[in-house]
């Protein structure tokens, strides 16, 4: 008993590592999309709007 306790543990352990990495690579590669495209066009960063004010402002890639 005990070991299918300590199996069940760490199956979740990985299956939480396993969804935190698939969760930074999509993070990594829509910075990298993101980066690319302002490459391409000259752009310094990517207006966003606030959604309270209404008004616009600019996202870098550090933020």
């Amino acid at each position: 008993m005990p070991q299918i306790i300590f199996f069940i543990i760490a199956v979740g352990g990985v299956w939480l590592l396993y969804r935190r990495f698939v969760r930074d690579a999509q993070k990594l590669a829509e910075k990298s999309r993101r980066a690319e495209t302002e490459r391409r066009t000259g752009a310094m960063g990517t207006l966003v709007k606030d959604p309270k004010t209404g008004e616009y402002h600019v996202k870098r890639g550090d933020e």
